[in-house]
């Protein structure tokens, strides 16, 4: 039996995984759970990477011993480096406000078109080109790596681009597999910025001698290459039995969509609003992106009622349905702040009766949701022309029982939840396939974890005429 120790950052915490693998068993055993805390200073949001860091060599030293570590995290960040390996300040927040209009003068410049059909990438205002358009790498910028390439660096000493995460870019050509440097260097970056690409299952390097000695850990430990972009260790875990299944990877950003052998570029697709990022082994993750649990979780915050959620969503359980909907996807929801006020102004501008408590809000989200879901699944299946038979929900939102019967009810389709921590294992079967297990990943899935069926029962019409109300049926 194998040991992986999975290092799984998400947009609002991170963990240390210890699985223990087999081709008969998967079990997983948190060794370190840690918050990820965005720090804003003179009015720019960061992220605290130095702090991250240091969470993963604890965690690290609290895991023990594993014969691979993997590391994922969300998508679109970066840090840089100098000539001498340093960091150039602190990877910006892709919440943060400086790319505010810069896609739209990108997509000026270079035209919708032509940026979709090398990228094929849904239009967000806080992708990596955008960002690097905004802020212009220093001359003295050698080195671009996503957040967890740079994190596999301080590991190891070894720069690489890890290619789930290069495809989240809109610098990276999803036709050929390959950067797009005539893009590149277009926007009138540097080509040298760009590391060669590296596939998931390859080795990135082994432990420097320093964290091998701070960690407790061997210098002869590999650090694997994963699917680095969270969704794409996620996708890679979903319990699936064939392919015609839907997913939604739903945590502070639910990704709705269904997997491909190649994307799609059509100039429905585009308008449509869904991205074509690479998946493991070669696979397209074509979906839409949608806000997710990021407007519970900022509710909960500006309330102060973290503590109380499952109040909150037992309330919301028998709330009226369908009294107030947003559109989940829209942008005016993506910065942070009180979200209960701008879901409110919302409602007043689009002509609803803004929710009246906190659990007619909490309703308000969880609905609006479900029919995010619903609309990005549907679309997703007539775009690609596959078919879509069930919905697995992976994730944080597995655990939300009235998101999971809502989003069955919305799709007309039996949802299956779990595995909660899909990302984790994703990055584990990655590391255990690099390192001998010979199994089939999602058969393992489901036969080891827990699963819970939703089976629709709602009014099919009465969700067609919600999600005409937002502008999603």
């Amino acid at each position: 039996m194998g040991s992986y120790a999975a290092v799984d950052l998400g947009a609002s915490s991170g963990r240390v995984m210890l699985a223990q693998l087999s081709e008969d068993r998967l079990t997983l055993h948190e060794a370190h759970r840690f918050a990820n805390r965005p720090v804003r200073v003179a009015g720019t949001l960061y992220w605290d990477i130095l702090g991250l860091y240091r969470e993963i060599l604890d965690g690290l030293r609290s895991a023990g011993g594993a014969d691979s570590i993997g590391i994922d995290s969300w998508a679109v960040d970066y840090g840089l480096l100098d000539s001498s390996g340093a960091l150039i300040g602190n990877p910006v927040h892709y919440r943060d406000s400086r790319t505010d209009g810069v896609m739209e003068r990108v997509v000026g410049q270079i035209g919708a078109d032509t940026l979709y059909d090398v990228g094929g990438l849904q239009f967000l205002p806080f992708n990596t080109v955008y960002q690097l358009v905004a802020s212009a790498p220093p001359p003295r910028a050698r080195t671009l790596l996503m957040i967890p390439d740079l994190l596999t660096y301080w590991l190891t000493g070894e720069t690489g681009a890890e290619v789930t995460n290069a495809s989240t870019t809109g610098l990276y050509d999803v036709r050929a597999g390959e950067w797009a440097y005539p893009l590149i260097e277009r926007l009138g970056l540097s080509r040298r910025l760009f590391t060669p690409l590296r596939r998931p299952g390859t080795t990135a390097g082994t432990l420097r001698p320093e964290v091998a000695a701070e960690t407790g850990l061997p210098s002869s430990l590999p650090v694997t290459a994963v699917g680095s972009h969270d969704t794409a260790s996620a996708v890679f875990a979903v319990p699936a039995s064939d392919d015609r299944f839907g997913y939604v990877s739903c945590g502070t950003w639910s990704l709705a969509g269904v997997e491909l052998t190649a994307p799609v570029l059509t100039a429905e697709s585009r308008r449509s609003g869904f991205t074509n990022e690479v998946g493991v082994d070669g696979t397209i993750r074509y979906l839409r992106n949608i806000m997710g649990l990021w407007l519970l979780q900022e509710s909960l915050r500006t309330w102060g009622a973290e503590e109380s959620l499952p109040s909150l969503l037992a309330a919301a359980a028998d709330a009226p349905p369908f009294a107030a909907l947003v559109d989940p996807g829209d942008q005016e929801f993506l910065a942070p702040g009180d979200m209960p006020a701008r879901i409110a102004a919302h409602c007043e501008r689009t002509g609803q009766r803004p929710p009246a408590d906190r659990a007619a809000t909490v309703r308000c989200i969880i609905e609006s949701l479900a029919i995010g879901h619903r609309a990005a699944i549907r679309e997703a299946a007539r775009l690609s022309g596959r078919a879509v038979d069930v919905v697995h929900v992976v994730g944080g939102g597995a655990r939300n029982a009235l998101l999971c019967r809502l989003t069955a009810d919305a799709c007309g389709l039996p949802v299956v939840a779990g595995p909660v921590e899909a990302t984790a294992i994703g990055n584990a079967l990655v590391q255990a396939r690099a390192h001998g297990f010979t199994g089939d990943p999602r058969d393992l899935v489901r036969r080891t974890q827990d699963l819970t069926v939703y089976r629709p029962s709602g009014d099919d019409a009465a969700w067609d005429r919600a999600a005409s109300r937002i502008g999603l049926s």
